[in-house]
């Protein structure tokens, strides 16, 4: 393994693709989650059901997310990684100054034009981070390559309590889309000086299968390393979409009254910790499945504390909120996972889609959770998603080839 002096080090790690990357997805986080946040007020303001109009939307933003992750990552691995920084964050840029616009447009049915928005928003975000993080991960030597990621996520994931705080402070939800597209547009004049990543130029005009996305269904061996990485980023967002995005339905069985939007800021806090120090971790251990797998299991010992008799106040559920982020903050790792275990040539498409692919699996485990709260009530409802979710995440975490120090430069 090579050897860097401290100012190597700071000189990789601080280099303009990791600074834009973290940028970008600091910008992708904010804007992802700004819905979430606005949800209520703007639904109000546009004489909208909150709750009706409110699902139906973050379902269109979701399918985006999901359509998008697939279709920015073949253009990634067909046109180049900047194809998509570019695009993508062009996409929803527009999509969000559109979306503060809303009350002036004179449309009859506004759940669709703010559906559609959202739509286009989420097909736009699918695309931010599995590029930055691939182009990082080609770019940085494979020693220091886990914390590069971890800043990346790490930085960027600050982004949801910016938004929160933007909300609050700026007194009007329209404000905070205008913030959130102008932000992507100044984004988008900085990602001028960015390089292609050499890895992918050195295949970019060869004759190899790139961005052919069924090529993870017609190889088993393939097939089950992709399923693999998805299911290890399940336990992060059976986290942060039902136990803190679902904060208000856990409150009255505690007997206490808490704001969503803040259950969500306070998980993103943990998470951006987390996430700074989830690469730290796998670089001292020398492995990324050994760093996965403490944290994971740091989140289980928080969820049962959280749901058996730990949270007593709204202050508690928010600190419990933190722990859960904190343990799942290898979500870079995660991702930086999936760009390690397959070739340049299919590696866009993966690391762009697998995050995705987690994301759109949240409506599956809400499904599943509304399916056994009737029955067993809340607090069981969410232990049995939570068992499922962390059983298929462990397993596939210890499972999972180690790709820590793995070099690269390989196509399927």
């Amino acid at each position: 393994m090579q050897t860097f002096t401290t100012s190597q080090k700071i000189k990789h790690l601080l280099s303009f693709p990791v600074i834009v990357a973290a940028l970008g997805y600091f910008v992708d986080i904010y804007d992802l989650l700004l819905f979430g946040i606005v949800r209520v007020p703007s639904l109000k303001d546009l004489n909208l059901d909150a709750d009706v109009a409110g699902t139906l939307i973050i379902n269109y933003q979701m399918t985006g997310l999901l359509l998008g992750g697939i279709l920015w990552g073949i253009l990634g691995d067909k046109k180049g990684r900047l194809s998509v920084l570019f695009g993508s964050i062009l996409v929803y840029s527009l999509a969000n100054i559109a979306c503060g616009f809303l009350p002036q447009m004179n449309f009859a049915d506004k759940t669709a034009i703010y559906a559609a928005l959202r739509f286009l928003a989420g097909i736009g975000l699918a695309g931010e981070l599995g590029a930055g993080i691939t182009l990082v991960s080609e770019s940085l030597p494979k020693e220091l390559r886990a914390i590069g990621t971890s800043i990346v996520a790490g930085f960027g994931l600050l982004g949801a309590v910016i938004a929160q705080l933007t909300v609050e402070l700026a007194g009007d939800w329209t404000y905070a889309y205008f913030i959130g597209g102008g932000l992507g547009l100044l984004l988008l004049l900085l990602r001028v000086g960015v390089l292609e990543s050499g890895l992918y130029k050195e295949i970019a005009h060869s004759e190899v299968s790139k961005g052919n996305f069924l090529s993870f269904f017609t190889n088993w061996e393939r097939f089950v390393k992709y399923l693999k990485c998805i299911a290890i980023g399940l336990p992060t967002w059976f986290c942060v979409g039902i136990l803190a995005m679902m904060g208000n339905q856990f409150a009255p069985v505690f007997g206490i009254e808490i704001e969503p939007g803040k259950a969500i800021m306070w998980a993103y806090v943990g998470i951006s910790i987390g996430d700074f120090a989830s690469g730290f971790i796998s670089h001292a251990l020398h492995s990324r499945k050994k760093a996965i797998f403490y944290m994971m299991l740091f989140t289980i010992v928080g969820v049962l504390l959280m749901l058996f008799g730990g949270t007593t106040s709204e202050n508690s559920y928010y600190f419990f909120c933190a722990w859960l982020g904190l343990g799942t903050g290898y979500w870079a790792m995660f991702v930086t996972v999936a760009a390690e275990q397959f070739g340049t040539n299919i590696r866009s498409t993966a690391t762009t889609t697998v995050p995705n692919m987690v994301r759109g699996l949240v409506p599956v485990m809400l499904l599943g959770f509304d399916f056994f709260k009737p029955t067993y009530g809340v607090i069981a409802a969410a232990m049995i998603v939570g068992v499922i979710v962390f059983a298929l995440g462990i397993y596939s975490t210890l499972t999972v080839s180690e790709t820590h120090g793995r070099d690269l430069d390989f196509t399927e």
